[in-house]
């Protein structure tokens, strides 16, 4: 029997509609930022095999659920498509993302990867239905995926010089990020499920991780400094991020949020020139204005 609950998709606009969308703004940034420090980190753990530093970060991120379910693991049942859905989107993700790593020129399969923040916009009205896509939101998407390219080709020294034209890596970098832009609003079409369960989406796709680990890579031993650094991981981009990003795609317009996550790749370049103690170039200054300008595009009412 169908709930009489109105589904959160097809729920008509409140006075208090404004307010939510702006708590899910910020909710997005939020998570925006986690991820930015993902590049940063994961260069201080590039020694570590790629799945099983995965694998030990989204269990440590897992965690968080706990006091987000008040230490009540049945708020973490979901049902079997819902798993299914989220196990897609965090493990499926994770997963081409290092093939395409592996078999690509990093930076040019990272700028095919952030694909996703578009696919959100554009995808939008084939997965939600009331949804329509305006010009609006297609311009700004555009202008976002502008910035987002700069940031990440005019970040690194070299740009895209002497990189091949083609490598076979390119297909899964496409495909993860159309498998994070769908997952993003399928969430929203599944029955409604508490943002702890997020933590069961965590567990098995971190298990998955760990068997993939064990099958394709070498024995890995670990530093106390490298169990810091996996824990901070965890807690922040592969972790702590799920869940706000969650909470945002329940509470604001995936457009919207779709059009601020070119911030992503703008910030992570950021932090990783902070790191390294550079100064920003006038490309990274004109990707900030670009994805700066699609974010207000795409956040005004009229």
């Amino acid at each position: 029997m169908r709930s009489s609950h109105p589904h959160p998709s097809n729920t008509h606009r409140t006075p208090g509609a404004h307010g939510a969308s702006t708590s899910a703004n910020l909710l997005a940034l939020g998570a925006i930022a986690l991820w930015a420090s993902l590049a940063a980190l994961g260069v201080q753990l590039s020694h570590i095999p790629p799945f099983f530093l995965t694998g030990c970060a989204l269990l440590v991120g897992g965690l968080i659920a706990l006091p987000l379910s008040r230490f009540d693991l049945r708020r973490w049942r979901v049902p079997p498509r819902t798993l299914a859905v989220g196990v897609y989107g965090l493990f499926g993700f994770h997963l081409l993302l290092f093939l395409a790593l592996r078999h690509a020129p990093p930076v040019q399969a990272n700028l095919v990867n952030y694909l996703w923040p578009l696919g959100i916009v554009v995808m939008a009205p084939l997965f939600l239905p009331g949804v329509s896509l305006t010009a609006r939101h297609v311009v700004a998407a555009l202008l976002g995926f502008a910035g987002a390219a700069l940031a990440i080709l005019g970040g690194r020294a070299g740009g895209i010089s002497g990189a091949p034209l083609w490598a076979w890596g390119y297909i899964p970098a496409l495909a993860s990020a159309f498998i994070w832009a769908s997952y993003s609003l399928l969430t929203k079409r599944l029955p409604a499920f508490p943002t702890a369960a997020i933590g069961s989406f965590c567990l098995v796709s971190g298990l998955l991780s760990l068997l993939c680990h064990w099958w394709l890579e070498p024995a890995v031993s670990l530093s106390v400094r490298d169990l810091g650094l996996i824990a901070l991981l965890g807690l922040g981009p592969l972790g702590g991020a799920f869940f706000l990003w969650d909470a945002a795609l329940k509470r604001g317009d995936a457009r919207q949020i779709g059009v601020l996550s070119f911030l992503t790749p703008l910030l992570s370049t950021l932090v990783l020139l902070w790191v390294r103690g550079e100064t920003p170039t006038a490309s990274v200054g004109l990707a900030a204005a670009l994805i700066v300008g699609a974010a207000v595009l795409a956040t005004r009412k009229r």
